[in-house]
């Protein structure tokens, strides 16, 4: 390099050494990247033979008694439930809740489970969603189910981040419709793990409603099986119905379509 000549050998010296070593630093952090990355795409899709633990996450502020009242409908047909709980009070950086999601099915995985199926609840999609895409989910989740989740955002995190931002947490942020979260997500999964949503019209927490659809999932409006659902936002974990759709879709036969005519089958599986 031209102006290396006007430096003295000390100078030279020390100049060429630091290159040397920014460019080792650079190699590594590269490498590393890589092989994330690679443990991301790499291994073969779960076996959908071989249902394992369900795991439920919680939604924004870590609730749990809707997710209970279906760990014990999946644990009544001798499934393992697993409520994984967020860390401190489920508003954080939904992206560290997808950490912690991670350590605990890995624990189930080193502990023998095939693989999991994973139930996420309003926010607790976003996170499965997230720990799907960044953790290897894809090869660990035999099938996947969100309730109520705001894939595309949710109207009334605007409006708590526009009005009062200190009281808008991380994760509140974070489910802005556009927000920087949802648009590295983007709007559509892939084709494994197999994915299903399930929303209800009469959605007042979820709003609009719609923001639960995922393109790439089979999407399950309520009120086009059962007419009549009246369930909103808070009761979808512990809903009969939603209780019946979740078991047939983390079941032994393949995910499918629900129809109308399936309703009173499906409500009375969930009941």
């Amino acid at each position: 390099m031209w102006w290396l000549a006007g430096l003295s050998p000390r100078r030279r010296w020390y100049v060429g050494g630091m290159s040397a070593l920014v460019a080792v630093i650079v190699l590594v952090v590269a490498g590393r990247f890589a092989l994330a990355r690679a443990g991301r795409d790499a291994g073969p899709a779960a076996d959908q033979s071989t249902p394992g633990p369900v795991v439920l996450v919680p939604g924004y502020g870590g609730g749990t008694d809707g997710l209970a009242v279906l760990a014990r409908r999946f644990e009544r047909l001798g499934r393992r439930a697993v409520i994984v709980l967020p860390p401190g009070n489920g508003t954080g950086d939904l992206r560290k809740q997808a950490d912690s999601l991670d350590r605990r099915v890995n624990a189930l995985l080193r502990g023998g489970a095939p693989s999991v199926d994973v139930v996420g609840y309003s926010a607790g999609g976003v996170v499965t969603r997230l720990w799907a895409r960044d953790h290897n989910g894809a090869h660990k989740a035999r099938r996947i189910v969100t309730l109520g989740s705001p894939h595309q955002g949710a109207d009334v995190s605007a409006a708590g981040a526009a009005l009062s931002p200190g009281a808008c947490p991380t994760a509140c942020q974070q489910l802005v419709p556009d927000s920087p979260l949802l648009r590295g997500l983007g709007d559509r999964v892939g084709d494994s793990p197999e994915w299903m949503s399930v929303w209800t019209t009469r959605d007042q927490v979820v709003t609009p409603p719609e923001s639960a659809r995922l393109d790439g999932a089979i999407n399950v409006v309520l009120q086009e099986i059962c007419p009549d659902v009246r369930t909103g936002h808070d009761a979808l974990p512990s809903d009969p119905l939603v209780g019946g759709l979740v078991l047939r879709a983390l079941g032994s036969d393949l995910m499918t379509t629900p129809a109308p005519s399936d309703c009173a089958s499906l409500r009375a599986d969930g009941s």
